[in-house]
């Protein structure tokens, strides 16, 4: 028998979670953030907010219509090239807010929403799927504020840029081109960023499990999870949450717009993408993971916090709300008196809202850990919630008093909170057993028992 020489086998050290979760970060804070800012300027700087309350109605019909399928499509396609494509409808659709600005071309605006809708439906539920299933159970509210810092630090940069460039004017009635087009750059780096996004079989999470073991779905397997999510009675308890998360941002927006001038208002989205960051990790660092109380204990503590941060929030803004209507006023200035109380309204308006959203995402996250499964319900969220904002936009596109939108908002928010507590109350500990599983050490250990095996069959044909 002559000597074999051969290469022993090795098990390669699989990538962690923080790579990939901390990658999609980067995308949405080059994409999605740098939308916010722009959106947050109000009127998505047009100063035409018919215009734009018409754009956000179709691009939010949109993403409600691909979000009922866009987990399904993570699923087949695999998260780096859903993120990848998701991210492109963003820099379109700013875009076309430029092309309006410099040629007055109205249809191209509408145009980009639709395309932005369906995009976005896509970049959302890959981002959720790994937001959600990647980190361990115990961490899943420091995930959340993580990326949503990470990705409002992309709006507050933006607004930061939207505020340089167009406080040398003073009082501007719109928003710059050049504004626009810093957009656009910062936007195709995003989407070069997406390169870095791993699947979930290469995933290993700190404790050694693995995030998924298979690697891919079928159309057929995603059709019947589908009417799985759409009979789950936590998912439906959960509806009215999801519908009313995005519902506000019309009613923000239009007030942004129609009540402070053009540098104020970049001022505002600042404002915002601050409260939002502070908003989302005191959350998830704090209230959701913070402490050692039982997983069902610390959701329930996340829903009395949210609560109180809404009803304080709204309470305040409704004594702002009953001051003024939609008549034409003089557009305030961030450097008058006045103005002080309402920059501090939107900075918790965002706080808030970073609350509530990180609730609805730690709730999904309680439910499953499985990247599939929550890859399908992201998708059903962003369609509902899409579907409320949709509705939200037409509501102000017909000039609803200000008054009715606040209120709607509101009460919407309210109602959800105790369906919310249903499902929080029926939480588990632990969502691991059920699962069935799996820790990398158990595969690699089986990868070396097959190679050892190989290598003595083999050592005895010789």
């Amino acid at each position: 028998m002559r000597q074999l020489l051969r290469c022993p086998s090795l098990v390669l050290p699989r990538p962690s979670a923080h790579s990939s979760s901390i990658s999609s970060g980067i995308t949405c804070f080059a994409t999605v953030g740098m939308f916010s800012a722009v959106s947050n300027l109000g009127a998505g700087g047009t100063q035409d907010t018919a215009l734009s309350d018409t754009a956000n109605g179709v691009l939010y019909g949109m993403f409600a219509l691909t979000g009922l399928v866009s987990g399904g499509i993570n699923n087949l396609l695999g998260p780096r090239l859903t993120l990848s494509i998701g991210s492109l409808g963003y820099s379109l659709y700013i875009g076309s807010l430029w092309c309006f600005q410099t040629q007055g071309t109205r249809w191209f605006l509408i145009f980009a929403g639709a395309v932005l809708g369906v995009s976005a439906a896509l970049l959302w539920s890959a981002q959720g799927s790994i937001m959600m299933s990647y980190p361990l159970e115990k961490d899943k509210g420091k995930a959340f504020g993580v990326f949503w810092a990470i990705f409002q630090f992309g709006s507050l940069i933006g607004s930061l840029i939207a505020l340089a460039i167009n406080i040398r004017s003073g009082k501007l009635s719109a928003v710059s081109t050049t504004t626009y087009l810093a957009f656009i750059i910062i936007m195709f780096f995003g989407t070069a960023s997406t390169i870095f996004i791993l699947p979930p079989s290469a995933i290993v999470r700190a404790d050694g499990t693995l995030v998924k073991v298979e690697e891919s779905s079928s159309v057929r397997n995603e059709l019947e999870n589908f009417i799985k999510v759409l009979k789950d009675k936590r998912i439906l308890l959960l509806l009215p949450m999801f519908f009313a998360s995005n519902y506000f941002y019309a009613y923000q927006g239009a007030v942004n717009a129609f009540y402070f001038d053009g540098s104020t208002r970049a001022l505002n989205a600042t404002l915002e993408g601050a409260g939002a960051i502070v908003g989302a990790l005191l959350i998830g660092f704090f209230v959701l993971d913070g402490t050692r109380f039982r997983r069902r204990t610390r959701g329930l503590l996340g829903l009395a916090f949210v609560s109180i941060v809404v009803t304080i929030v709204w309470s305040c803004a409704l004594a702002w709300q009953v001051k003024f209507n939609r008549n034409p006023r003089t557009k305030l200035h961030y450097t008058e008196k006045a103005y002080h109380a309402k920059g501090a309204l939107f900075f918790f308006f965002y706080f808030g809202d970073a609350s509530y959203q990180a609730l609805a995402y730690w709730i999904m996250g309680a439910i499953s850990n499985d990247p599939f499964t929550l890859a399908r319900f992201t998708g059903f969220y962003k369609a509902i919630q899409s579907a409320g904002g949709a509705g939200s936009f037409g509501m102000d596109a017909t000039s609803t008093p200000f008054l009715n939108e606040l209120l709607a908002s509101w009460l919407m928010m309210m109602v959800s909170f105790p369906l919310a507590g249903i499902v929080i109350w029926g939480i588990k500990d632990t969502s691991y057993t059920e699962e069935k599983t799996v820790y990398a050490k158990d595969i690699d250990e089986k990868v070396r028992s097959r190679s050892t095996d190989d290598d003595e069959e083999l050592v005895v044909k010789e």
